[in-house]
């Protein structure tokens, strides 16, 4: 409910209405903003502008709190700062920012310097401030040094809809190649010529990751070799390089199946071998190591079991199982040592890291003791080190790098991000509490308050979900979110089935035909939290991204009296005219995801939930509503037509905002201090609504 006031809010924009009949199995549906897909149609664009303005407008009254909280935000952020350095060859690697500049500045050192007294000096790899300068939006990535260590390759997106542009600089003379590769993905790896470079190219329609080319220093892209390409429209494909760095590897993937193909770095202009042909509902990940493949695999094995076979051996009743499968355990990615192998394990819902020597006992675990976390394996290059690098971080402790010595079992911690200004961890208090969904699911909850926060019902709480693609949102730092905090708001994450964070089971149990468990285990945990008076419905607020936006939607169409407001960052709302639309991107490849609507079965199921077509003449929680004009993933007019669609038949007087970045892609604005612009309207919007503005 939007809080008493005695200012006048303007009168909201109103989308023209001209219906467009869509039929499918026999049903029909009528979209009366259908037209908003006009990218280059003058009117959207002045209707995406309105809305802005009426956003600006609406929030006016709290520029002085924005600007507070941004300040907050920036405040805490050590804005002169740089990254653990990691060794790969001669060098270690490390990433600079400075304080006042938008983005990285990516840096090495060699590790032995000529002068034994003297530091070795830095050499600037590439500054992405420099590259940025004169766009609004610049987001660099794939970044590849040479085996030689001489030259750097990488991909320079410009305007955010991840379609990219490789270029190459000369690591000698500091002089960019004349070499560059436009239209393609941000993928990329050099073979061990380091006079070859393997890139991907996507679909220029649906930006499906599907053509893997090698190119050879100093010729014409156009001259360029097409090595690989994907025709299965289901499936994706990418190239890399393996830990022994002896095979380039071609990855075709989909939701529910994986294949390799590999070729000998040495020989670039060879051909690649399928490792093990596709087939449906197998995954496995590859990599090798000495002379040995290793093979994460669900087959016969829903959790993944860790399987190695010798080179040349592509027969799996050969392989040797490393790792078996377990029920309560979801087998996660893997680190190859040379006395060790280090696996990412999920058990109860928690990451739990593994450490297993190659001969002999003493496997163990990195013992973590917070209730509630996130551990990570981080930057590991060199095979041949007895120290593993992982992270840590958890709501109420900030990013953390940590050494372990594997041999002696003893950590040290090598950096953990600093938080300027008063921040004492001790003042703040995480909890994992559990939810029961209505088919008697046991839904966990991880939660931080500030301590002395209230538990009487009156406390307002913010509740985030995700649940989509088997991503588990794990409870990680934000030194963003204590803005929050200390003005009295409660998080929570609700961890929701099509996440995987208690095995793959989890994710079955929240895609296809099961994806309404996501929305009601969502439900469960707000219910949860009001009746053990955490907050109440008058003061309970939902955010979520992307899927996590289509999650915002359809509880606030499920119960829109359990919620006070919601923020949906590029929400996917549109759900079933974008999956009947296979000539824009991703489609295709998530009919595995979300259901094929060209079967009347899977139209159906998705039909029932997707927040477009279910929006009611009834009262809506107050709304923020996020998009981003050249969103690749999540098309802008979803959330454009959503919102029109809501401002037209809901039947209360709360807020409604739509603000659309005419400049930024699926991940908002580009560069550190504008994205602390966004967050401070969030919070804003949030604290405005619950009365604390």
């Amino acid at each position: 409910m939007t809080p008493p006031t005695s200012r006048t809010i303007p009168e909201p924009p109103r989308a023209r209405i001209a219906p467009t009949r869509i039929e499918t199995h026999g049903v029909v549906r009528v979209d009366d903003y259908y037209w908003l897909r006009e990218r280059d149609n003058p009117e959207v664009t002045a209707y995406l502008e309105a809305e802005n303005e009426h956003t600006r407008a609406v929030m006016a009254p709290t520029e002085a709190l924005q600007e507070t909280l941004f300040a907050e935000i920036k405040g805490r952020i050590k804005q002169t700062d740089m990254s653990v350095p990691y060794r790969e060859g001669d060098y270690t690697y490390y990433t600079r920012y400075e304080d006042g500049r938008e983005y990285p500045i990516y840096c090495r050192r060699p590790i032995e310097s000529p002068h034994p007294s003297s530091r070795p000096s830095e050499q600037v790899l590439l500054d992405v401030n420099l590259l940025a300068e004169g766009h609004d939006f610049c987001q660099v990535s794939g970044r590849q040094v040479s085996p030689d260590q001489c030259l750097l390759a990488y991909a320079t997106d410009l305007e955010g809809r991840r379609v990219h542009t490789i270029r190459i600089t000369d690591l000698t003379t500091g002089k960019t190649l004349g070499d560059e590769l436009t239209g393609v993905t941000s993928n990329l790896v050099w073979a061990n010529d380091s006079r070859t470079l393997f890139y991907t190219r996507q679909d220029p329609a649906t930006l499906r990751w599907c053509r893997v080319y090698r190119h050879r220093l100093g010729a014409s892209q156009t001259d360029d070799t097409l090595v690989y390409e994907e025709l299965d429209e289901t499936f994706n494909c990418e190239v890399g390089n393996s830990r022994s760095k002896r095979y380039l590897l071609i990855a075709s993937y989909q939701t529910v199946s994986t294949e390799y193909r590999y070729l000998d770095a040495d020989e670039p202009d060879g051909s690649f071998t399928v490792f093990l042909a596709r087939a449906r509902d197998h995954e496995y990940h590859l990599d090798h190591y000495r002379d040995r493949f290793y093979i994460r695999t669900n087959r016969d094995a829903r959790n993944f079991k860790l399987m190695e076979a010798a080179d040349g051996q592509l027969d799996p009743d050969a392989w040797v199982e490393l790792i078996p499968h377990r029920e309560d355990v979801l087998l996660g990615r893997f680190e190859l040592f040379t006395d060790y192998l280090v696996v990412q394990e999920r058990r109860g819902g928690l990451i739990h890291l593994r450490v297993r020597p190659w001969v002999g006992e003493g496997a163990h675990d990195i013992a973590f003791d917070e209730p509630t976390y996130d551990a990570y394996l981080s930057t590991n290059r060199e095979a041949d080190t007895q120290v593993l690098r992982f992270g840590y971080e958890s709501l109420t402790t900030p990013v953390s790098t940590y050494d372990y010595d594997m041999v002696t079992r003893t950590r040290t911690l090598r950096k953990r991000e600093e938080v300027l200004g008063d921040f004492d961890p001790s003042r703040y208090r995480a909890e994992r509490l559990t939810a029961t969904s209505p088919d008697g699911e046991s839904i966990p909850i991880s939660l931080v308050s500030r301590v002395g926060t209230a538990r009487d019902g009156t406390t307002p709480l913010l509740l985030y979900g995700y649940g989509a693609y088997g991503i588990s949102i794990d409870a990680t730092f934000n030194s963003a979110r204590l803005s929050l905090l200390d003005r009295g708001f409660v998080f929570a994450i609700a961890h929701v089935r099509g996440g995987q964070e208690l095995g793959r089971r989890w994710y079955d149990d929240g895609r296809l035909a099961n994806k309404p468990n996501t929305f009601s285990d969502f439900i469960a945990c707000a219910d949860h939290l009001v009746a053990e008076r955490f907050t109440n419905p008058a003061r309970l607020f939902v955010m979520g991204g992307s899927a996590g936006g289509m999650l915002v939607g359809a509880v606030i169409n499920m119960r829109p009296d359990l919620f006070a407001g919601a923020v949906a960052d590029v929400p996917f709302v549109d759900v079933v005219t974008t999956m009947l639309d296979d000539s824009i991107p991703l489609t295709t490849g998530e009919y595995d995801e979300w259901g094929n609507p060209h079967e009347r079965a899977a139209f159906d199921d998705i039909l029932a939930y997707s927040p477009y077509d279910n929006v009611e003449a009834k009262e809506y929680p107050s709304l923020l509503v996020l998009a981003g004009l050249h969103d690749s993933q999540v098309q802008y007019w979803e959330p454009a037509k959503w919102v029109a669609k809501l401002r037209a038949v809901k039947t209360d007087t709360n807020r409604l905002l739509l603000k659309t970045s005419m400049d930024a892609g699926h991940g908002g604005v580009s560069g550190r201090y504008r994205q602390y612009r966004e967050t401070a309207l969030q919070y804003a919007f949030l604290l405005a609504e619950a009365g604390l503005a």
